[in-house]
């Protein structure tokens, strides 16, 4: 498994791998609606497009994609941990939300917009073909909104609408996350906070 640089997140990271020791794998993949070989202890589950094979109960992460961002990102190993525990299967109903409209997002809703939404509208707004071409690297869907627009799959039955206008002489870059409706079933507003976090960090690295 590749080696992680960044190594701040590593005391939550440790104790969210103790909680992970102690799940029922079988239930955890019924109730995730991932696939779960018992005789290797490994878990499948997809995050941006990409399948990752996920121990248990030790936790290791491997990919035949070696390009895949959770393989060196801690956040994101930390939400496929997440999900395994609480998360659950579903399907949205085709709507999407912003943020604050979703459960406890007025009290996160602060540092959403700085650890996403201002980074997204500075990283992206300022850059907008950098960004198409970036998107358009993945199988995001582009959607008719902002200057640029693209649905993206989080994981299956989640999705996310990243839209982004471009800034010019009076007005400063800006952006809008939207959550497909049935986010709040699986991903606490914590957890939708990285998982903005993430989505634009994997873009950015496709950026040239």
């Amino acid at each position: 498994m590749p080696t992680v640089e960044n190594h701040k997140e590593m005391v939550p990271f440790e104790h969210y791998t103790g909680l992970f020791r102690a799940l029922d794998p079988v239930e955890a993949a019924e109730r995730c609606g991932v696939r779960y070989d018992p005789e290797r202890g490994a878990f499948t589950v997809r995050l941006l497009y990409v399948d990752y094979e996920i121990t248990w109960p030790e936790f290791s992460i491997a990919s035949k994609d070696d390009a895949g961002f959770a393989l060196t990102n801690l956040p994101a190993q930390m939400l496929i941990i997440r999900f395994l525990l609480e998360g659950k299967r579903s399907v949205g109903s085709g709507e999407f939300l912003p943020y604050r409209e979703m459960p406890w997002g007025e009290v996160y809703l602060k540092p959403f917009t700085g650890r996403c939404l201002n980074r997204a509208a500075f990283t992206f707004g300022t850059r907008l073909e950098a960004f198409k071409r970036a998107a358009e690297q993945t199988p995001a869907i582009p959607i008719g909104k902002g200057d640029a627009a693209y649905q993206l799959e989080i994981m299956p039955g989640y999705d996310v609408r990243l839209i982004v206008w471009e800034g010019d002489d009076e007005f400063p870059p800006n952006s809008q996350i939207l959550f497909s409706d049935n986010f709040p079933q699986a991903f606490s507003a914590e957890d939708r906070t990285v998982v903005g976090d993430i989505l634009i960090s994997d873009l950015k690295r496709r950026m040239v």
